[in-house]
């Protein structure tokens, strides 16, 4: 896939991000070489491969999952602009 100065302008767009004209190309060639990198990660054999999280074995550590300081609904709703029966009211957005 080859993305050119057009292609290259709606992603910016999409991405909200302010590209002047005259660094398009220069944008475009760089899509077209992380693409490429991309096609060259399709190209290697993974098989047999183990996914991992790290390049070191581990485990990862957990902590113990304990309630702590429960019961605060009424300080918690202390900070909302509308609550209403111990929820956080919104205005409705739907009809």
């Amino acid at each position: 896939m080859s993305i050119d100065t057009d292609t290259a302008a709606r992603i910016a767009t999409l991405a909200r991000i302010k590209v002047e004209e005259d660094a398009l190309p220069e944008l475009a060639q760089e899509f077209n070489t992380i693409l490429g990198f991309i096609e060259q990660l399709g190209e290697v054999d993974v098989e047999g491969v183990e996914p991992m999280t790290s390049v070191t074995p581990m485990r990862l550590r957990r902590r113990e999952d304990v309630v702590t300081e429960g019961g605060q609904q009424d300080k918690v709703l202390s900070n909302a602009p509308d609550a209403r029966e111990g929820f956080f009211a919104v205005p409705k957005v739907v009809e």
